[in-house]
């Protein structure tokens, strides 16, 4: 599924199960929440602190999820064509960052 068919189906999924978009506000906060337990599990199984035992269940698959369903929903709801901004970002990077990156020592 493209990114246009993905706000399609959040926005028909928001309107037969959600009643109606939270306010913007909201979402920012529902963002903010859902990057952190993404954070949170990166944090503790790859990263350098432990895992607790509540959380070597969770998934970040679905967390990742959850980050694009509202991402979706803000896009919807501000009016922006995800589809066409990620593909002007994706060119932009493409243009500017392509030598950068090969020529990074850092990579190597």
């Amino acid at each position: 599924m493209d990114i246009k068919n993905a706000q399609l189906e959040v926005d028909s999924w928001i309107k037969e199960h959600g009643v109606r978009y939270f306010n913007e506000l909201t979402n920012m906060a529902q963002l903010t929440e859902e990057v952190g337990e993404v954070a949170r599990i990166i944090a503790r199984r790859y990263g350098e602190q432990s895992e607790k035992e509540s959380d070597k269940n969770k998934d970040l698959g679905e967390e990742l999820a959850d980050v694009v369903f509202v991402v979706l929903c803000l896009a919807n709801q501000t009016g922006i064509d995800l589809q066409s901004a990620f593909d002007k970002k994706l060119d932009l990077k493409t243009k500017r960052d392509h030598d950068r990156h090969q020529n990074n020592d850092k990579l190597k």
